[in-house]
Parts: structure tokens; C-alpha cells; sequence
């Protein structure tokens, strides 16, 4: 192995164009869209066409506050050169992809010491076919990922610089931990990790408080201009209502099946070990207790004896960062928002810290040393069988989502919404003709207009009784019978019994015009 840091930078740089290559190869009829992923792009436009951060794909043009700027803004930025960004967002997230498996690799270089771990750990990014899906996806969880990392690496080297000097990369892990936030709500979480490390692993409390002191002064102004342009623009802070609505089975369950795609990537193995009871959920379960485990025992042996060694820093805030996380996004759908499932997008930060312990503790069983010959080959044994388990089954589960992505668009970008007859008929409409629709979000993509949304018993976010749906549903037949809009709903088979049963409330006494392939259009009768 290279002992040139010139050289082991050259590497992770070659692993890192890879990871650019390979997101645009895998995506040449662009990125992955699904509703965020429009209200991204739009918000971009928006702020490209100089009326603000705006709903531009919703008829009421409101300003955004449900998701926070970060995204939009650089895809606006990359905007200025021309590229719309919808197009832009296929490079943005290439290279934020490559940026990732480089810092990935300075990660694992750092906490272990070792030029060969950080590699190890670059390409194990590189090769994880699920962070690689997240990454193909016009979301901002690459951003987010992105920034999180950048944080861990300045908070680390906080730790491991002169007095003197070290105060600018508080700062620094403090603005990224803002922009991070401005990126994704949950970045309180990255928030709260530090925090929680700064008392934790300083010796003092006046070095605890100064230190705390320095971190919030660098994240409150980001987050509170942001919220007091909430408030004066939108009358609220980030569009959440705090209301109780305990998580579901289902996405409880949701959450497993995810972690077992994670940590069992090859479907065939997979599927024979579903066939054991109960065994993922006893799997997640262990895992995060000896995370917890480790985690208590380090740090509050650092609390309590402050003399004592400080942990290493990088691997001790990847796990405190796993259960900040969890926390955060468990009372965000337990309070605020019951639209959140544990989709992979939702759960891909914890994966990465995941990944970190992975290589943190495959290296420690390499290094340890016993007196014990035995214990000493077992854990060596242990490692290799770890680390062939590991890169086999992230190769052959990558070789597979690389081949997927290749035969054509996903989400929205799919030949089901490019090839939509419905779609078609949609755009011959008269252009001062409202569309009322279930989907919005591709409408606005393929008609280039914005899209009314439909009159609902229940709000997704909050769980509660919409108020008003029959006057809803009496303006927007209306608006139908006299030839001023048109309801568009897609999909319509596929949906449930509850959710059909509104359908045909806001369709009775509407002339059905279009009915092909799922998708029904009603308008005012010929």
C-alpha cells in the first residue's frame, strides 16, 4: 500500500470520478422523480425566474416552507449556466456522489489511521447499491449526506487541533451543521449529535458551555432567518402542526423490510431468510444494542471520569448520530408529520454512519491483540468473513440496481408517465383550463402548468378531518360543468377502497372524456 499522501489522495480522487461516472451512466434518461423531487425542481425554477422560493408547481404559489431551501438552491445556482434543473439535477447529485465516496474514504482514513481502511471504506460506498439508489434520486438527501459528512470531518478535527486553531472548525462543523439543516429539517438532529458530544467528551464545564456557546453562534443565524422568513412570508415556521398520531404497523414494518434490503442486500438470500421468524427483526434489534452498548459505555466513562481517554471521535459521534437520528425522525412522524414512512431515503443517513461502524469495528477485530492465540485468529476470521460478506453482496446487489436504472427512467421519469396517453390529452387542453388532479406533481412536469389539488376528508400530514370537503367538492364541480378546469386522476385502480370511494364523490354528475390505461379525465359535458 501507498505511503504518499499524494498518492492515497490520487486514489480516493479516481474512486470518487468513478462514483461521478457511474450515477451518469446509470441514469441517461436522468434522475429518479417523485413528489419531493418536484417540488425541488419547481422551487428552483421559481427562484431562477426571481419570484422567490415558491409551490410553482401548485396553483396557489405559495412560498415553500414544508421543505427547506439547500436543494433548490443549487440546482438554481447550476441554473444560471442555462440548464434547466431538472436536467441540472443529474450532475449535481454525480457529483455530489463522487464527493461523497472522497470523504467517505477521509473518514475511514482518519478514524483508523490507515490509508487501506479508508479506501476500503470509499469503495464500499461506492459499491452499496442502496446509498447508490438515494444518490440516483432528485432528492436532498445527497445534499444532506454530503454535509453530514463534511460536519463529522470538521467536528473531528476540532478535536485534534491546537487550541489556538481549533475554534474555526467548530465554526465550520457549526455552518455545515446549518446548512445542513437548511437542507433537511432533520438536520437537528446532526444538531442535537454535537451538542450532546461537546459536553460529553470535554473535560470541563466551562469548556462544555464555551464550546456550546461557539457551535450555536455559528447555526442559529442560518436557521432563524430562515424561520423568520417563514413566519413573515407563510405565517409559519416550517409547516408543521404538532399533533399526535402514533406510528403505524405498517410503517413500522416498512422500516424492517428496508433494514433488511440494507443489511442483506441479495433478494435470494433474502427471501430464504425471511423464512425464519422473526429473525430481522431480533437482527436490528441486536445491532442496535451493542451500538447502544458501546456507545453508553464510552461515553459516559468520559463524562463521569473526564481524565480518561477521549474515544475516537469519528466512530463515537457516526453512532451517537444513528440514535439522534432516529429520534429525530420518530417524533417527527409521531408529532408532525404522518405522511413520513421509513422509505430508504428517509433512513439512508443512518446507513451511512452504519457503514462507518461497519469498517470501524471490522478494523478494530483486525488490530485486536490477545494473549489468547485463539482469540486472536477468531477475530481475525471474523473480519475476513465479515469483509467478504460485505463487498460480495454489496457487488452483486450493485451489478443488479446498475442494470435496473439502465432500462429506463423511474418515478415519474418512468415510460408510465413519458408515454401517458392522459398526459397527451391534457396538454391540448386550452391553456386557461384548471386541472384538478390526484397527481400534481407530474402534471406540472408534463404540461408545464400548475396543478389544483383535490378536496380531501383527511390531511396526510397532520392525520386530522379536513374541514370543508363538500364545499370543495361543490366548487370544483363547478368549475368542471362550466368548462373552466378538468379533473385528472391516475392510477385509479390501484388505489384503496376508502380512497376510490372520494373519487367517485368528486367525479358524480362529471362527464367522463378519457379513460385508458388507469387514468380517467372528466369534464364538462360535450
Amino acid at each position: 500500500m501507498t505511503k504518499s499522501p499524494l498518492a492515497s489522495f490520487l486514489i480516493l480522487g479516481l474512486l470518487a470520478l468513478s462514483g461521478t461516472f457511474l450515477i451518469l451512466y446509470a441514469t441517461p434518461q436522468g434522475m429518479s422523480l417523485f413528489d419531493d423531487s418536484i417540488a425541488y425542481i419547481a422551487g428552483a425554477r421559481s427562484i431562477l425566474a426571481g419570484e422567490g422560493y415558491r409551490e410553482a408547481w401548485l396553483a396557489s404559489n405559495q412560498p415553500v416552507t414544508h421543505f427547506p431551501p439547500g436543494f433548490s438552491t443549487i440546482l438554481a445556482v447550476i441554473g444560471l449556466s442555462g440548464l434547466d434543473p431538472l436536467r441540472g439535477t443529474r450532475f449535481v447529485n454525480a457529483l455530489i456522489f463522487g464527493a461523497n465516496v472522497f470523504m467517505f474514504g477521509l473518514i475511514g482514513w482518519r478514524m483508523t489511521k490507515s490509508k487501506a481502511v479508508g479506501f476500503l471504506l470509499a469503495l464500499l460506498l461506492l459499491l452499496n447499491g442502496q446509498l447508490f439508489r438515494v444518490h440516483t434520486t432528485a432528492m436532498s438527501e445527497p445534499l444532506y449526506i454530503f454535509l453530514t459528512l463534511a460536519a463529522f470531518l470538521a467536528f473531528s478535527q476540532y478535536f485534534a487541533s491546537e487550541e489556538k486553531n481549533s475554534i474555526k472548525f467548530l465554526m465550520l462543523a457549526s455552518i455545515l451543521t446549518a446548512f445542513a439543516y437548511l437542507t433537511r429539517y432533520a438536520g437537528l438532529a446532526l444538531l442535537a449529535t454535537f451538542l450532546v458530544s461537546l459536553f460529553i467528551l470535554h473535560p470541563t464545564w466551562k469548556k462544555r458551555l464555551t464550546s456550546t456557546g461557539i457551535f450555536l453562534a455559528g447555526f442559529i443565524p442560518f436557521a432563524l432567518a430562515w424561520s423568520i422568513r417563514n413566519r413573515l412570508l407563510a405565517d409559519n415556521a416550517t409547516n408543521r402542526t404538532f399533533v399526535f398520531h402514533p406510528i403505524t404497523t405498517e410503517n413500522i414494518q416498512l422500516g424492517i423490510t428496508n433494514f433488511a434490503a440494507f443489511a442483506f442486500p441479495v433478494e435470494g438470500w433474502r427471501r430464504e431468510l425471511a423464512q425464519i421468524p422473526n429473525l430481522f427483526n431480533l437482527f436490528l434489534a441486536v445491532v442496535f444494542i451493542i451500538l447502544l452498548t458501546w456507545l453508553l459505555r464510552r461515553g459516559l466513562k468520559k463524562f463521569v471520569k473526564p481524565e480518561a481517554e477521549t474515544p475516537e471521535i469519528l466512530s463515537f459521534i457516526s453512532a451517537l448520530y444513528i440514535f439522534g437520528y432516529l429520534a429525530s425522525i420518530l417524533s417527527s412522524m409521531t408529532f408532525f408529520d404522518a405522511s413520513t414512512k421509513f422509505q430508504l431515503r428517509i433512513v439512508a443517513p443512518m446507513y451511512v454512519s452504519l457503514l462507518v461502524l461497519l469498517v470501524y469495528f471490522g478494523f478494530w477485530l483486525w488490530r485486536r491483540n490477545s494473549l489468547s492465540r485463539f482469540v486472536f485468529y477468531a477475530s481475525r476470521i471474523t473480519f475476513f468473513a465479515i469483509a467478504i460478506y460485505a463487498y460480495a453482496s454489496s457487488t452483486l446487489y450493485f451489478a443488479e440496481t446498475l442494470t435496473q436504472l439502465r432500462k429506463g427512467g423511474q418515478g415519474y421519469a418512468s415510460f408510465q408517465w413519458f408515454d401517458s396517453e392522459a398526459m397527451k390529452y391534457l396538454n391540448e387542453l386550452p391553456d386557461d383550463v384548471r386541472i384538478y388532479s390526484n397527481e400534481t406533481a407530474p402534471v406540472y412536469l408534463y404540461t408545464d402548468r400548475p396543478g389544483y389539488v383535490l378536496p380531501d376528508l383527511v390531511d396526510p400530514v397532520t392525520g386530522l378531518p379536513r374541514g370543508r370537503f363538500e364545499e370543495g367538492v361543490a366548487a370544483l364541480q363547478a368549475e368542471v360543468l362550466a368548462g373552466r378546469a378538468v379533473l385528472a386522476l391516475f392510477d385509479v385502480g390501484s388505489q384503496d377502497e376508502e380512497v376510490q370511494s372520494v373519487y367517485q364523490i368528486l367525479a358524480d354528475g362529471l362527464y367522463l372524456a378519457f379513460n385508458k390505461q388507469g387514468d380517467q379525465i372528466y369534464t364538462a359535458f360535450p
